[in-house]
């Protein structure tokens, strides 16, 4: 077959197929074409945005409400279109309205509403509308102003207008208050010294008119913050010349200021407002506005002072004006003023200060709410004060939380101590006024019996001490160094007594008092330092028994030269710390008082290792082949007697670390018992319980009491022998008392 026959064989098979087969968007159902549903059949035709429309061999795509496509065409396929989010809120630039901002959603928006202003049919999607809340407060029979107040509906808020008397301080949505301006009327004549005061109260008097004499268009231009700044710079003004004279003077100024905080809050602007004038007042003021009362804690603080209470107790439960406020005013050189008017504190229950005990010890401060009952809160309000000086806690202080009272006098009533420290108290009050805290020094309990106890045992003291120093300086059957020590311990203490005595309360003048302290260190510190050179000398007396003496020069060298040393150092390092304000003795600050203690307990410690060393050879010696038990006896009843001195001495000084940190009343009497004793326990152990003294006193005695004329006789009868066997006696006794 030649070309041109196949090319018209394929021809006309192609023309047969055309004829015979369906156009595209049909389907072929035997003989038939039909027309195919794209939408149906096909699920992504128009996508998720888009709705589908199926027409006769074809279809077409809409986008949905918020959606359009983003060739610009109405109807597209999805070969030549896609639905995309409209930005309604782009293309229409006041769809919400005047009062409402336009929020874009995926194919949608919402009109979001401000405040005074809502949307059309309750419906996001409608514009949002002014709502006119006089009306709305008139249908539910709410008061929006206040006695007296009109409501004017203004576009997305209202305005409250005020007659004349009362004011909205400013705020258009604030109730209508009533003034009262008679309150800062300087007819009423404050003192004269006072001329700072009346200028206060003109100002404030003419701020209180202006509020309650609105402008024609009801508009009132407050200023709280410059009104409070005028305020504390007249309050410098009075303050700053010096204290005020009466307590009329200060019950003026504490209730002139509080008013005009009472009248200033409310008109400013910040919820938190604090003002510092460096010289006079600290203040911090918190202000909450709105429909319904604030709730929540208040925290108001400055350098002197913090107040914790609530919104609730803020605001109080009467009638609510739109506002709560609540105020803590801290006067900083105002305590040296109210220094006095103690009369309503003395004779309270279980008070025994006087009013020369007490004085004010924190910085005086005010508290102000917008509460209109403030003489009975709901719940207490809880301060805290700083005290002016930082004291430790003593039995004989207790602080007291008072407030100052109407009748210009410091009162309790209401008010109460919660705890203390040696930097702040925390009260808590019933009602509110001016606050501060009070200190009462109480004299320490049973002051009576504790001098009577230390006098009598102090006098029986020096005279059993007057006799030790004068056995041992002149009875010569037991001379020797260990008498020489004891001589000398008992001066030391006799002196130590003697100040002590004389001397331990006398802290006027401070020059003298420190001299008294110093004695009493240097002397007490001597009693230790030769209680140290006796142990030292049983040491020798068991150890080195050959050689147990000790030079008199090397004994006073140590005995007076020591403690003197001690004393120079403590005195040229800390000089300050000799006298405190209860005692002239060594101060517990600043670690001087280890000046004392510590060579104390070094003495104790070697004493002990001494008396230790010397019992075990005293045991020792008494088990060897051949004793010499008149000797060892001796030197054991000079080691207890020495180890009984060091328990006394050192028993007392226990006691007396915790009396003069101001410990309970037993210690003190305890300490006061063995420091009055100690020069009669010292004359029992070394003379009373000695033999040999025993029998020199005996002699003494007897050649007082025996006449002159049997003395005389006696003396010339005697034989030689007597005489012989007195001689070796006493040369017995000269002998044993060299050890």
């Amino acid at each position: 077959m030649g070309p041109g026959k196949e090319l018209l064989t394929l021809g006309l098979l192609y023309m047969a197929g055309i004829c015979f087969s369906c156009q595209l968007g049909f389907n072929k159902i035997g003989s038939k074409c039909f027309d195919v549903n794209e939408c149906e059949y096909i699920t992504e035709s128009c996508g998720n945005n888009a709705e589908c429309f199926n027409t006769n061999g074809s279809y077409y795509c809409q986008c949905k409400h918020g959606f359009k496509n983003h060739k610009e065409t109405v109807n597209f396929t999805a070969a030549n279109g896609q639905c995309l989010d409209d930005n309604e809120c782009l293309d229409s630039v006041n769809i919400c309205g005047l009062g409402g901002n336009c929020s874009n959603r995926i194919g949608s928006y919402e009109c979001i509403c401000q405040f005074g202003y809502t949307n059309r049919a309750n419906n996001s999607r409608e514009p949002c509308i002014d709502i006119n809340e006089c009306n709305e407060a008139e249908r539910n029979g709410e008061d929006l102003c206040g006695a007296g107040g009109t409501c004017k509906n203004i576009a997305g808020s209202y305005r409250c207008r005020c007659p004349k008397g009362y004011t909205n301080y400013g705020n258009n949505r604030t109730r209508c208050s009533k003034l009262a301006c008679d309150s800062f009327n300087a007819d009423s004549g404050p003192a004269p010294s006072l001329g700072g005061l009346a200028d206060i109260l003109v100002m404030m008097r003419n701020s209180c008119l202006a509020l309650s004499n609105p402008s024609p268009s009801g508009e009132v231009k407050a200023d709280g913050e410059a009104l409070l700044e005028k305020l504390f710079t007249a309050t410098v003004a009075i303050l700053t010349p010096g204290h005020l004279d009466s307590s009329e003077d200060v019950s003026e100024l504490l209730g002139t200021v509080e008013n005009a905080i009472m009248l200033i809050g409310p008109q400013l602007k910040h919820n938190r407002t604090k003002i510092d004038t460096t010289e006079t007042v600290d203040a911090e003021i918190a202000v909450q506005r709105g429909q319904t009362r604030p709730t929540g804690q208040i925290h108001l603080t400055n350098e002197n002072a913090a107040l914790d209470t609530d919104w609730t107790t803020a605001a109080g439960t009467g009638s609510y004006p739109g506002f709560a406020m609540a105020a803590l005013l801290s006067y900083k050189n105002l305590e040296i003023s109210v220094n006095q008017s103690f009369e309503e504190l003395i004779g309270r229950e279980n008070d025994t200060a006087v009013p020369s005990s007490l004085h004010v010890t924190s910085k005086v401060v005010s508290v102000v709410v917008s509460n209109p009952s403030t003489q009975n809160l709901s719940s207490p309000i809880k301060f805290t004060l700083r005290h002016l000086q930082d004291r430790k806690e003593s039995p004989e202080v207790k602080y007291i939380c008072a407030y100052w009272s109407e009748r210009g006098t410091w009162s309790t009533d209401g008010c109460y101590h919660q705890c203390s420290n040696a930097t702040h108290t925390v009260c808590t009050s019933e009602h509110l006024s001016s606050f501060a805290v009070l200190m009462a020094l109480y004299p320490m309990k049973h002051t009576f019996g504790l001098k009577l106890v230390s006098m009598i045992g102090l006098i029986i003291s020096l005279l059993c001490l007057i006799l030790c120093i004068l056995t041992f300086k002149f009875c010569r059957s037991i001379q020797g160094t260990r008498t020489t020590i004891h001589l000398h311990l008992c001066i030391c203490l006799f002196l130590a007594d003697l100040v002590f005595l004389a001397g331990i309360s006398q802290t006027t003048p401070k020059g003298g008092c420190r001299f008294v302290a110093a004695l009493l260190h240097y002397f007490f510190l001597g009693v230790f330092t030769w209680m140290l050179l006796e142990g030292v000398q049983l040491y020798r007396m068991v150890v080195l028994v050959f050689n147990a003496t000790i030079r008199p020069l090397y004994l006073f060298l140590t005995g007076y030269g020591t403690p003197l040393a001690i004393l120079i150092i403590s005195g040229i390092i800390r000089p300050q710390g000799y006298g405190t304000d209860e005692h002239c003795w060594l101060s517990l600050e600043h670690g001087l008082i280890w000046s004392f203690f510590g060579p104390v307990c070094l003495i104790i410690i070697i004493n002990v290792f001494f008396f230790i060393v010397t019992v075990w050879r005293l045991a020792q010696k008494f088990t060897s082949l051949n004793p010499d038990f008149s000797k060892l006896h001796k030197i054991k009843a000079f080691t207890v007697t020495a180890i009984a001195q060091m328990c006394i001495l050192g028993l007392m000084w226990v006691f007396g670390a915790f009396m003069f940190e101001e410990g309970p009343v037993a210690v003190v009497y305890i300490f006061t018992i063995l420091n009055s004793l100690q020069g009669a326990l010292v004359f029992i152990m070394h003379c009373l319980l000695s033999k040999q003294v025993r029998e020199e006193y005996a002699h003494f005695l007897s050649c007082i009491c025996t006449p002159q004329k049997k003395r005389y006789s006696d003396f010339s009868s005697t034989n030689p022998s007597s005489s012989q066997s007195q001689g070796s006696r006493s040369g017995q006794h000269t002998g044993e008392s060299q050890i």
